[in-house]
């Protein structure tokens, strides 16, 4: 799965009400207006206008006029996802699609029944290629002969990772895990696991229709602009509504967890947690505070700088104890500890290595660590110093927020 730290850190997301017909009900009425049903108290700073409950999966709420959100089972530690249907004059458009398996699609054509009515699915936008978002696009897409909207790298990028289903893992892969640290156990554990990303997505359209950030695309006459992210994926895209006050985020800002950013046998030099930061950054000065956030995970909020401030912040953090930790040498599968707030098990060890990677790779990139590789084949890091200031941490943008934020100034944005 995409997102680790949702699976690395404490969940904190409720059960929903349970519903026995999957039909829209009370506030998730389609005629009755979304009103919110949340007690409008800030919690860490954000506020969830409709409550820490979410539907139950295969319910729907309206939260906007016009737009609907449908929660979807998912077989992980981070067990659900939130797909949102927005009406597209005698139709509606779908962003993300939940992952390809029977049970997510009983949960569409149950939603086909109750909320689509016989009208069709007009448009398929996807956030980006994690299979809990991208896994049905292809079905959609064949079941209403609709087009299928994403960036360019996440389509390509898709593409070439469903098509190692079957494959055996590369030597590339290997290699690499032995640098992080793994036991040749470790790496069996590896090569068992991989590719299975493409069973995760049914087959993907042959074509498709490029978002670039800053595109404009019309909504049921309504203009949304794409907003572009990084870090967590290459070329994620979010969609804003200015005049409704409304971002759909994807996995680029999620109420309670973070993100998955982690390194990839494919890309081994990568540094994703500068994108990450950058971008977050870019949000923060670009977007205003006061939209209604409809996420990916968890529950729709307000508060978008405090949470776009508490993700850099906690970055910040985490990379200061990391270069501490660094006084002595270690491997990437040596500061789980320092990173993480649980303990890593097995079937979290692909994805805690890969974020580990990431921080320390940023450190790398930064020239704040050393690395060498010892007799055995890993690669082990060191601080140069344990404790350096935070110009010498962070792009110039990043620490702009970053202090900014810390100040508890704001910026005004429209």
């Amino acid at each position: 799965m995409p997102i680790a730290a949702g699976a690395l850190t404490p969940n904190k997301a409720t059960d929903a009400k349970p519903q026995s017909d999957g039909k829209p009900t009370g506030d998730g009425d389609p005629q009755s207006g979304g009103k919110p049903a949340g007690d409008g108290k800030s919690i860490n700073g954000l506020i969830y206008p409709f409550g820490r409950e979410a539907p139950a999966p295969g319910a729907v709420q309206e939260v906007s006029p016009g737009i609907y959100w449908l929660r979807i089972d998912l077989p992980f530690a981070l067990d659900h996802i939130n797909v949102w249907l927005l009406r597209d004059g005698n139709g509606f458009v779908v962003i993300d699609t939940g992952l390809n398996g029977d049970s997510t699609r009983a949960i569409w054509e149950d939603t086909f029944r109750t909320v689509l009515q016989g009208r069709p699915i007009t448009r398929i936008f996807v956030t980006h290629m994690h299979p809990d978002h991208v896994g049905l696009a292809g079905w959609l897409a064949e079941r209403f002969d609709a087009p299928l909207f994403m960036s360019r790298t996440e389509y390509l990028y898709c593409r070439v990772l469903a098509s190692d289903t079957g494959r055996e893992a590369p030597e590339e892969g290997t290699r690499y895990y032995k640098k992080c640290g793994f036991t040749d156990e470790e790496i069996e554990y590896y090569r068992s696991r991989f590719g299975l990303f493409g069973l995760g997505v049914h087959a993907m359209p042959n074509s498709y229709y490029r978002l670039r950030a800053g595109d404009q695309v019309v909504i049921d006459g309504k203009t949304w602009s794409v907003v572009g992210g990084a870090g967590h994926s290459p070329e994620h895209v979010g969609f804003v509504s200015r005049d409704q006050g409304i971002y759909i985020s994807g996995d680029q800002v999620l109420p309670r967890i973070s993100s998955n950013i982690g390194v990839w046998p494919t890309e081994p030099e990568a540094n994703p947690l500068e994108d990450w930061l950058l971008a977050c950054a870019s949000q923060w000065t670009d977007l205003p505070d006061g939209l209604l956030v409809l996420p990916s995970h968890n529950e729709p909020f307000t508060g978008l700088h405090n949470r776009l401030a508490d993700l850099i912040s906690g970055h910040v953090k985490a990379l200061e104890r990391l270069l501490e930790d660094l006084e002595s040498p270690k491997r990437a599968v040596d500061v789980f500890s320092v990173l993480f707030k649980r303990d890593v098990t097995k079937g979290l060890l692909v994805m805690a290595t890969g974020e580990a990677v990431a921080h320390l790779n940023y450190l790398w990139d930064r020239d704040l660590v050393t690395r060498r590789m010892r007799s055995d084949g890993a690669f082990e890091y060191q601080a140069k110093k344990t404790k350096v200031d935070l110009a010498q941490l962070l792009p110039g943008s990043v620490l702009a927020v970053h202090e900014q934020a810390e100040s508890g100034w704001r910026p005004s944005v429209s």
